[in-house]
């Protein structure tokens, strides 16, 4: 039996490290923001359906679609931004659930699919298990400015267009505190993956 894991947080909450702790375990992490690029790129289905609707002024000169542009227009319009994951959310579930199924039929013991919105797009479904890696606001805040080199206004207004962390820990089969050092998030998963019956460490 494969165990599927869904692993969530919230902006700068250190998801990808989590990730890549896997990926160090030799663990597959099934990445939702890469099938998300990869099913945009030109000549795939939901790019054809993207242009359709938003038209060739989206396109940079190579053909392929200048995201910053998408991301302006769907950022100040709430229904042409339902409207773009109308388009693309589909692909990518398609595109994981493919995966899903080649780790299965390989045997994995575990298969991560690493999801940012895995409770607001309602796909924990797809998984067995739910892992959410939390920080408190003021670390989340702290480490989102230095990331990204944001002011507090502008770091509070990313963070506050998702879903709060305190909400996603109802949520979630796990919970990772990741407001302490990389070694003491480590242990946190080896232990959740040991009680769960996968010795890796």
């Amino acid at each position: 039996m494969t165990l599927i894991i869904g692993l969530t947080g919230g902006i700068a909450s250190g998801k990808s490290t989590v990730s890549n702790m896997f990926k160090e375990m030799d663990i597959q992490v099934i990445d939702a923001d890469i099938e998300a690029r990869l099913a945009v790129q030109k000549g795939e289905q939901a790019y054809k359906k993207i242009i359709a609707e938003f038209g060739e002024d989206i396109l940079l000169d190579n053909g392929e679609i200048d995201r910053k542009k998408l991301g302006t227009i769907i950022f100040n319009d709430e229904n042409k931004r339902q409207t773009l994951n109308g388009i693309v959310h589909p692909e990518v579930r398609k595109r994981m659930m493919t995966k899903i199924e080649e780790a299965k039929k390989n045997q994995e013991d575990i298969i991560v699919l690493d999801i940012p919105l895995l409770f607001e797009s309602k796909l924990a479904y797809l998984v067995d298990k739910t892992i959410l890696v939390y920080v408190d606001q003021e670390t989340q805040l702290k480490r989102l400015m230095a990331r990204n080199q944001l002011t507090v206004e502008e770091a509070k207004a990313r963070i506050h267009s998702q879903m709060p962390l305190a909400e996603k820990i109802k949520l979630a089969d796990a919970v990772i505190d990741n407001n302490g050092s990389i070694d003491c998030t480590r242990k946190q998963l080896l232990q959740l993956l040991s009680e769960w019956g996968f010795n890796k460490a």
